[in-house]
């Protein structure tokens, strides 16, 4: 028996998962979406990244990034990897990827601010 609780919404339910070889059992839920929660937490938990560049810019010298859909939390490590080694030295604008497919996850690491280089 595993115990989490939901933040799919502000209920933030207490789930107890009883997970045998055949089947996932999910209860404290009050609504379908924390069931679901808690079958993809226990088969493939995703999560989702923000973080920051470096630029080449002294007045801007960090941007702000995210990926553009959820991950699988096994990959956030290499995703980090990919997104510490990027130095932006051209100008940007939010939404634009910085990185594409980023660990070939189908997922792109795009700009949450615009970048001006000068």
């Amino acid at each position: 028996m595993k115990e989490m609780i939901c933040i799919v919404c502000p209920n933030g339910c207490h789930l107890k998962i009883d997970a045998s070889k055949e089947e996932i059992k999910v209860t404290g839920n009050l609504c379908p979406r924390g069931e679901a929660f808690a079958r993809a937490e226990m088969t493939c938990p995703m999560r989702t990244i923000s973080s920051t560049v470096k630029t080449t810019s002294s007045v801007q010298p960090v941007v702000s990034v995210k990926v553009s859909q959820e991950i699988p939390k096994s990959k956030i490590f290499d995703v980090m990897d990919q997104i510490q080694s990027v130095v932006l030295d051209h100008d940007l604008d939010v939404g634009q990827p910085i990185i594409q497919n980023v660990c070939d996850l189908g997922v792109d690491v795009i700009l949450t601010t615009s970048f001006r280089n000068g």
